[in-house]
């Protein structure tokens, strides 16, 4: 059948990423999965497929038809054998996807979970969408739209702690807390709205003291969720830190010294660095994205301005700037040129070639440097390795200053759970105006709605087709 289709297709796709490997999965989910799956599954019990046991492996032939002609003006149909495999059938709703799912566990070569996908397509499948099979799982109330975004998340993590938090809210405890403060907003609502049907009465059902209380307590806990906003986008994204400074200060051998591995070219003649060398490092379990970039100085040689050019571009979009300085040449012209263009909150300055200073002359340019950039300088060598573990304890401190492990509140890692943060505080804010100021009811009204619907669309209790047809795509096909 063609890709796309209806939510009541049986879907089939390979569950399994490309490449080699002890294992493969194709995965079949839907009303007919049992019926799609006997036509080319063959228990080697000889049991029909319907009669097997839920959530239960059973070892099968994989097979397909062809038409054999030979030399014969009669065609013959021939089965031919794809795989051995284990078979496994979960029974609704006790699946991923809260439909009938047969699973069919294979060799991990690409070709033979190519060729058993094909024969469920000929069998009567259509080829799953992106994101399909956690798409069902949600539609059907096995997950809420955060949970089903944390399965992503999940899978994308680039770092120990990011996958913490991944997993987190794909327990549902961000969904659970969302959840639990639309629903006091609601309760709040509902007594609002009543006392507007009994307004000639002069009923009131929630003192102003207490409408106030609820307000308050629900825009603290939604500003808690947003300050974490920065530090979940860098435990998912992994933060990036360029290191910086004038030619021949070092910046390559600290980043080679960083990754433990030579990947930079490092060379006593100023300008060898022309473009940016990118490399990924984790440090106590986040990621981070280092950056060497060519020296900044004035120049007439073309291709080295493009770096250069380069440089400045890079340093824009940095979470972390190293600002390096060589202890080895006088410090006054390289100290003005770097703080004037370099330092500012994001930088942190760091005295490289230390090694080649007696300690009071170490201790004396140390000191100048700190006083003129305003915050302490770290002293290392890349050639000894001194200071380079105090280097990476700053890095890790001025990204995530929190010690986010020992943390039990949700951090925000979604730029879509930012946004409808943002929008229900400021409803909120709205709300807490229209008590103060004594507005009617029915203005309260209207902002709790605004503020509880924003938090809906968090956990997909209210959304649209557009928007869970932009999060599923970008899945892939056998998730």
């Amino acid at each position: 059948m063609a890709y796309g289709g209806g939510p009541d297709d049986t879907i089939c796709a390979i569950a399994t990423p490309v490449g080699e490997g002890g294992i493969g999965i194709v995965r079949l989910s839907g009303t007919d999965s049992i019926s799609i799956s006997a036509r080319f599954i063959r228990l080697r019990s000889g049991l029909p497929l319907h009669s097997l046991p839920t959530h239960s492996l059973h070892l099968a032939d994989i097979v397909r038809t062809q038409t054999s002609c030979h030399s014969s003006p009669i065609s013959t149909v021939e089965v031919v054998v794809i795989d051995e495999a284990f078979v496994v059938f979960m029974k609704s709703p006790r699946s991923y996807t809260g439909e009938d799912v047969v699973e069919i566990h294979c060799h991990g070569n690409r070709r033979i979970c190519a060729m058993i996908c094909d024969a469920a397509l000929a069998a009567g499948c259509r080829l799953a969408q992106p994101g399909e099979f956690t798409k069902r799982a949600f539609l059907n109330g096995k997950m809420d739209l955060s949970q089903a975004e944390a399965v992503l998340d999940t899978i994308k993590a680039t770092s120990e702690e990011g996958l913490k938090v991944a997993q987190r809210h794909l327990r549902g405890d961000l969904g659970r807390e969302v959840g639990h403060l639309r629903e006091q907003l609601l309760t709040l609502l509902a007594h609002i709205e009543a006392g507007i049907d009994f307004v000639e009465e002069d009923i009131s059902f929630v003192e102003r003291k207490e409408q106030l209380e609820t307000l308050a307590h629900a825009q603290a806990v939604i500003i808690r969720a947003l300050n974490t906003a920065k530090t979940g986008r860098l435990l998912r994204e992994g933060a990036r830190v360029v290191i910086a400074g004038q030619p021949n200060v070092g910046k390559s051998s600290l980043l080679n010294a960083l990754l433990r591995e030579r990947r930079a070219i490092v060379s006593s003649l100023p300008g060898t660095t022309r473009d940016m060398i990118e490399e990924s490092m984790e440090v106590d379990g986040i990621q981070i994205s280092l950056i060497d970039t060519a020296g900044i100085r004035n120049t007439v040689d073309p291709i080295e301005q493009e770096g250069i050019h380069r440089t400045w571009n890079a340093l824009q979009d940095a979470d972390v700037i190293i600002t390096l300085f060589d202890a080895s040449s006088p410090p006054e012209e390289s100290f003005k040129m770097e703080a004037s263009s370099l330092l500012h909150e994001r930088a942190i300055p760091v005295l490289n070639k230390v090694d080649l200073l007696n300690p009071d002359q170490r201790m004396s340019l140390q000191k100048r440097l700190s006083d003129f950039c305003g915050h302490p300088a770290i002293c290392i060598s890349t050639v000894t390795g001194e200071g380079l573990d105090v280097l990476r304890n700053h890095l890790r401190s001025r990204i995530l200053p929190d010690l986010l492990e020992s943390s039990e509140g949700v951090i925000i890692t979604n730029v879509r759970h930012q946004s409808a943060l943002v929008r229900s505080n400021e409803a909120l804010t709205q709300a807490i105006d229209s008590v103060k100021s004594g507005r009617e009811a029915e203005c309260l009204a209207v902002d709790l709605r605004t503020a509880a619907d924003a938090l809906g669309e968090i956990t997909g209790v209210i959304t649209s087709d557009e928007v869970l047809d932009r999060i599923f795509s970008e899945f892939c096909i056998g998730k």
